[in-house]
């Protein structure tokens, strides 16, 4: 696929690289002359210095003949320039562009056809924002994302404590059911599939009598409403969320406020007094501090050793980091750091930080829905880049396709590969061997290695004798 990226920031390097390395034909577009020629000592990829918003730098970079355009500059109005004038000019067919003014959100009509003809948006600060909510409603989880429509989840969580660690992944359903009956509380949907396994940072792909050990990471699928009840069979609950400290009242930090004042107790400390006293009037149940979150005398003014959950959120990687480490030392359960380069998460994911998270790979998957070849409702990019799970729609009858009218043991998937869930129609169907797949289900599957990705979109292709 030819694909022309506009930007060549946090998001758009990190999204070059993905797809050159699946084999795109990539040019990156970015008036910055040092950062495009960075890129292509790097990678394998044509590179145009420019104004992205102008059309001779569109035509220079090969709109002409483009699949696809992305523009994620950090400007919202170069973007959607870039996109309205892809449309016009040059019919490139696919449009997207990232949005960050939550203003330009509130008016869809102005990315349809008649506006600025954007195809897709995405809105990097709310998909972190959405991201680290559900990192706090379930304090226990490394990883959290939605599959149809929010119906169904997989999360990641350390195996710790629970029933699973030291018995095998045949007893899981069994166990919750018989727990249930105990409490009067019957579900007999109740229902989950583990997806994978991580033990020491390797691959184990589960089997019935793969039996789960203390300090594995464990990813699951389960309707969203029984996700709770897994999770304790997989790892005891440490503690309940109440207290949550925030350092940083930028976009992300003031929208992660305002989602979470109602239901939690909230303090949001920023170190500019002028934005404080905004963030105050606007932010009606969340206590605003002007302040250093670096400070060791104000973080202990402010109790953070009875802090549950502690994220750093500010535009400075070094301080996000100190301020986490110092959060963590001095007492607060839980801390989420906010990390752009991508170098320092790696280093610092799992250690006194409990989650580094790249906003560069929290925005990736809904880029990566629209590129990936076949029906897509959703794409999730894993543990830093390495996996991803994917909401994959089939088409076509028995005849026409590789999937339909097959049980699960009789479909001829990848290595490591698996299919944990079913969405048909609004049934959720937690996928087992002899589960069989039929035409418009929805699939969500597991994909251990990105190197997969193209074998499991050829499983979705529907032969000529559908049409």
């Amino acid at each position: 696929m030819k694909i022309i990226i506009l930007g060549a920031g946090q998001v758009g390097s990190n999204l070059a690289e993905h797809l050159v390395r699946e084999g795109n034909d990539i040019t990156v577009v970015d008036i910055d002359a040092e950062k495009i020629a960075v890129l292509q000592s790097r990678f394998d990829l044509r590179t145009v210095c420019g104004q992205a918003s102008h059309p001779a730098v569109l035509k220079q970079a090969g709109a002409g003949d483009a699949d696809m355009l992305v523009a994620v500059t950090l400007n919202d109005e170069t973007n959607m320039v870039a996109c309205k004038l892809g449309g016009t000019l040059f019919n490139i067919p696919t449009k997207i562009a990232r949005i960050r003014a939550a203003d330009y959100m509130k008016h869809p009509q102005l990315f349809a056809a008649g506006g600025f003809g954007v195809d897709h948006v995405i809105a990097p600060e709310q998909e972190i924002t959405d991201y680290l909510r559900k990192l706090i409603d379930y304090p226990e989880a490394l990883q959290v994302v939605d599959f149809a429509e929010g119906r169904i989840r997989l999360v990641a969580v350390k195996a710790h404590g629970g029933f699973m660690v030291g018995h095998q992944l045949k007893h899981l359903r069994e166990h919750m059911h018989m727990m249930f009956r105990e409490m009067k509380h019957i579900d007999d949907r109740l229902d989950a599939r583990v997806a994978a396994i991580y033990r020491q940072d390797r691959a184990i792909v589960p089997q019935g009598d793969t039996v789960v050990q203390e300090g594995d990471e464990v990813f699951f699928l389960a309707a969203t409403e029984h996700i709770r009840a897994v999770m304790k069979e997989i790892r005891r609950t440490d503690h309940s969320v109440r207290h949550i400290m925030i350092a940083g009242g930028g976009n992300i930090g003031r929208r992660l406020a305002m989602s979470l004042q109602n239901d939690y107790h909230v303090k949001l400390i920023d170190h500019n007094k002028k934005s404080a006293s905004r963030l105050a009037e606007e932010l009606q149940n969340t206590l605003v501090l002007a302040g250093d979150a670096t400070d060791e005398a104000l973080l202990e003014q402010e109790n953070v050793s009875e802090v549950d959950v502690f994220c750093a959120l500010t535009n400075d990687d070094e301080d996000n980091i100190m301020s986490s480490l110092l959060a963590k030392r001095m007492g607060a359960k839980k801390v989420i750091a906010l990390i752009n380069r991508s170098a320092y998460v790696d280093l610092l994911q799992g250690g006194e930080i409990d989650i580094a998270l790249s906003p560069a790979q929290a925005t990736i998957g809904p880029l990566l829905t629209h590129i990936r070849r076949g029906h897509m409702a959703v794409v999730h990019s894993l543990r830093r880049g390495a996996a991803e799970a994917l909401e994959a729609v089939v088409h076509g009858d028995a005849k026409s396709s590789r999937l339909i009218g097959k049980q699960l043991d009789e479909v001829d998937l990848p290595e490591g590969v698996s299919i944990g869930a079913i969405l048909r129609g609004k049934q959720v169907i937690i996928a087992h061997h002899d589960t069989r797949i039929e035409s418009d289900d929805h699939l969500i599957l597991f994909v251990p290695n990105k190197r997969l990705i193209s074998k499991v979109e050829k499983l979705f292709q529907v032969g000529f004798s559908f049409f």
